[in-house]
């Protein structure tokens, strides 16, 4: 069934009549043009700024960062990690060409998975489509390349992001996925995008709070520096 024959139908049992041109405009103008809502004062900052606001929020969310030079150095700064919190050095990754490329071989007690999660999976990583200053927040948005249980099964979840894909409000985070996933010739939008601030936790039970209650309870970003502008020591 068409889209017009379902609003349709939905307005016939309303007893509506067809939406009258002008408001048809108005819809069309709306959805092309996708308006700004308030957007915080504190995101508006110069880009190391920027930078510094989206880890800071990443760590009060229970979150960690390590900053790296390079995709390089992702291995190395995973196995580091691992032997801190004792943790097991098998991990699931995503799929994605950045994270398949890595040199893994340089650190060959890593034993890396590559594809879905499954709930024996302790340890997964993931590849971040954006990160949120203003709330310290990553996007993921499913896709082969990035499959959602990554995001919700293993323990501890690391995310591969670049700083040049940190954002900083919401709607600029949307504009970003709408750009590089409008349809046409490239791909179409995700069926699922998820917006993570933090490992899971809940205080629902004796306003104790839980980590890890409905997903990681360790979250963990690999921050890239490829963006100049928002290094440290620009400007």
């Amino acid at each position: 069934m068409s889209r017009e024959l379902i609003l349709s139908s939905i307005r016939r049992h309303l007893r509506r009549g067809p939406l009258p041109p002008d408001h048809r405009l108005m819809l069309a103008a709306r959805l092309a043009q996708h308006p700004r809502h308030l957007i915080p004062a504190r995101s508006r900052l110069p880009r190391p700024e920027q930078i510094a606001l989206f880890i800071s929020q990443v760590e009060k969310e229970f979150g960690t960062v390590v900053r790296l030079s390079g995709l390089e150095d992702v291995p190395g700064a995973i196995a580091e990690y691992l032997a801190q919190h004792n943790l097991p050095t098998r991990l699931v990754a995503a799929p994605h060409p950045e994270i398949t490329a890595l040199p893994w071989g340089e650190r060959p007690l890593l034993e890396v998975r590559f594809g879905r999660a499954e709930p024996s999976d302790q340890v997964s990583l993931q590849h971040g489509f954006a990160g949120i200053a203003e709330t310290g927040t990553l996007m993921l948005p499913s896709g082969p390349e990035r499959p959602t249980t990554i995001n919700l099964l293993a323990d501890t979840a690391l995310v591969l992001l670049r700083a040049s894909r940190v954002v900083g409000a919401y709607e600029e985070a949307w504009d970003l996925l709408r750009a590089e996933r409008s349809g046409g010739n490239g791909p179409l939008m995700p069926r699922n995008v998820m917006l993570v601030t933090g490992p899971s936790r809940s205080a629902d039970i004796e306003q104790t709070l839980e980590l890890g209650a409905h997903g990681p309870r360790r979250l963990h970003v690999l921050l890239i520096d490829d963006d100049p502008a928002a290094k440290p020591d620009a400007g």
